[in-house]
């Protein structure tokens, strides 16, 4: 499924959170430990078995708390909602709740960059899960509503590259640059 897992760090306090798990825990372990990161927070960007697994054993082994949407359906620790900060050593992570491809989609914006789970994509979107679209719509620019320097680092490798800017994934994603609703629903026939 080409899942990605992200270990983010905070250069000074060493404090480090996960982003979703994958599969395969042992690479983001062996990270951590040579990084000398202490990871506070395994978080999900939303409740799918893909994201989500193998996150509560990566957690317990991290010894970290399990951070999820205030309406995730997962087991957690730590809920979050929509502009909430999450600190991290001397920087905060800013939850942005994204609902559309599930309800309890978020993104982290750590001032630089955004992890979009499978809220955006390189060159497309999530599919959302809801018949109208309008969640969505509204969820994909209100990231676009970031800086045009942030660069996304999303959920999957579906696309061309594994990153880019959103002022670059505004340019060529169809989905972003649908201006209206009835626009973006239509690139879904």
């Amino acid at each position: 499924m080409a899942n990605f897992a992200y270990l983010v760090v905070d250069e000074e306090s060493r404090e480090a959170v996960v982003v979703d798990s994958g599969w395969e825990t042992e690479p983001i372990v062996r990270a951590a430990t040579e990084m000398g990161a202490k990871v506070r927070y395994a978080i999900a960007t939303h409740g799918h078995f893909d994201h989500t697994t193998t996150l509560r054993g990566l957690s317990d082994r991290l010894g970290a708390k399990v951070v999820a949407h205030e309406d995730s359906p997962i087991e957690c620790d730590v809920r979050v909602a929509d502009h909430q900060r999450l600190k991290l050593g001397g920087t905060s992570l800013k939850i942005l709740h994204t609902p559309g491809h599930t309800q309890d989609s978020i993104c982290i914006f750590d001032g630089r960059n955004v992890f979009t789970g499978d809220t955006l994509f390189v060159d497309t979107i999530g599919r959302f899960e809801r018949a109208d679209g309008e969640s969505d719509f509204k969820s994909i620019h209100a990231i676009m509503a970031l800086p045009g320097s942030t660069l996304i680092y999303p959920g999957h490798d579906y696309g061309d590259v594994p990153s880019r800017t959103l002022r670059e994934e505004g340019q060529s994603n169809p989905f972003l640059m649908a201006r209206d609703l009835r626009s973006f629903v239509s690139l879904f026939s």
